[in-house]
């Protein structure tokens, strides 16, 4: 999709009052409509030619497809981690009523 329609970006934090910070200044700065924070997760990594572990806090982020690239940017950007695994996506198929509401708070002149 060429700008058009949803978009969604998956995003691991360090701790769920990080994640909820991330949150608030996205929906400040009219980049998502929605963030679910979804919990604890763990994850397997390499990382510096060591395998490791440990628990994050999984975020789903909701935008459209207009500000799905500020978005990741901006995300990369407020992360603590040096190397965030972030991962945005357009999707083919939006509800209409889901996708007036992604585009309604994600205006950048909404207020």
């Amino acid at each position: 999709m060429s700008g058009k329609g949803a978009a969604l970006v998956w995003c691991p934090f360090p701790d769920r009052e990080t994640a909820r910070s991330a949150a608030g200044t996205l929906l400040d700065e009219s980049l998502i409509a929605c963030a679910n924070i979804i919990g604890e997760i763990e994850a397997i990594f390499d990382w510096q030619e060591t395998r490791s572990s440990g628990t994050e806090i999984a975020v789903l982020f909701k935008t459209t497809g207009e500000r799905l690239e500020d978005l990741v940017s901006r995300l990369g950007e407020l992360h603590p981690y040096d190397t965030p695994a972030i991962t945005g996506w357009s999707c083919e198929q939006a509800h209409p009523a889901t996708l007036d509401w992604l585009i309604l708070q994600t205006r950048t002149s909404k207020k």
